[in-house]
């Protein structure tokens, strides 16, 4: 409810500032626009690391690698279409594609495997490649910022539409889509919570938990790899050292938002789309009141902190404690006589 109730202060001032335009959307030339649709399509890419990411939060773990894993997955693309022959070809944009998605699955098991088998704690296992990510995307293109040229279908990853909508927007919404039913029509969410809760009790009641463990860490990578290819295609480029860089923390920032517990064991996808639409509304509600980019970290950690603390039940009970008003039987009751001895 209160990330709600935030992200509907949000539009109500851009709308204040800007009128209906804000979220009233156009077509032009066949796609639909507007301010908030903008927002939608820039938030594409943090949206599917936010969810992979509210899978792995969900088992108590954490993957500060997906901005890495971002700059790998879009490096392997751009690389491999400017490499062949007719950057138009579909077989060699297909192909481009499925290496990306499996190499950045792969990195995700191999984080999960860290974590699951090995022992080791998910922030070591993840900052790990964390670091030596960009430097493998580095590797990957030779130092160089690979450029696919606009005419490749590649780049409708990115900038295509269908039916008008954005085709980012589309990519988003098909993997919440999945997800939502995965965990929430299937046993997996249950499963999820469990091992989040207590890994040894799971393990001891016949789940999996390392296996799912490997599971989450595989689909954070996966979602971090087709965000990458997202904001390749959206620039038609791939920079090693700028791609990504530091959208896991946007990403923890919207799945806490969202309301999933940092201590695992719960775990609300919806809520971490709310989140991600906030952190994107908020870049355009500090320019829209006349503020400098320079106020974007600041305003945004100012909206967590609140937002934090309208999640907190001990803090909502603090507040509203001198508003509450004594039972009347407890107010009027008499006191008790002390008999005579």
């Amino acid at each position: 409810m209160w990330p709600v109730l935030v992200l509907v202060v949000l539009v109500v001032v851009n709308i204040m500032v800007t009128g209906f335009d804000f979220i009233w959307p156009d077509v032009q030339d066949g796609r639909l626009s507007g301010a908030f649709v903008n927002i939608l399509r820039r938030s594409a890419p943090l949206m599917l690391i936010a969810l992979g990411m509210t899978l792995v939060i969900a088992t108590k773990g954490i993957d500060l690698s997906v901005g890495a894993v971002y700059a790998i997955g879009a490096a392997i693309a751009c690389q491999t279409i400017i490499d062949g022959a007719d950057q138009s070809a579909a077989g060699l944009i297909f192909r481009a594609v499925a290496v990306a998605l499996v190499v950045t699955a792969v990195i995700g098991a191999w984080n999960g495997t860290m974590v699951a088998y090995f022992g080791i704690q998910p922030i070591v296992a993840t900052l790990i490649l964390m670091i030596a990510g960009r430097g493998i995307a580095q590797l990957v293109t030779g130092g160089q910022i690979p450029k696919v040229q606009d005419s490749s279908p590649f780049t409708e990853l990115g900038r295509g539409e269908i039916l008008t909508v954005p085709v980012p927007i589309w990519i988003a919404a098909a993997v919440f889509a999945a997800l939502v039913l995965l965990t929430r029509r299937t046993a997996l969410g249950m499963l999820l919570e469990s091992v989040g809760g207590n890994p040894e009790a799971s393990r001891l009641a016949g789940i999996r938990s390392k296996g799912i463990t490997v599971l989450v860490y595989l689909v954070c990578g996966l979602c971090a790899g087709l965000a990458g290819l997202i904001g390749a295609a959206n620039l038609g480029s791939a920079d090693a050292n700028n791609g990504g860089l530091w959208i896991e923390l946007d990403a923890i920032l919207a799945v806490v938002i969202g309301g999933t517990s940092l201590l695992g064991g719960r775990f609300y996808l919806l809520g971490t789309a709310i989140g991600v639409v906030i952190i994107g509304t908020l870049g355009d509600t500090i320019i829209n009141i006349g503020l400098s980019d320079q106020w974007q970290f600041t305003v945004k950690a100012i909206v967590v902190f609140i937002v934090a603390l309208l999640q907190s039940s001990e803090f909502r009970a603090w507040v509203f404690k001198p508003f509450k008003r004594r039972p009347a039987a407890q107010a009027d009751a008499p006191a008790e006589e002390v008999p005579a001895r």
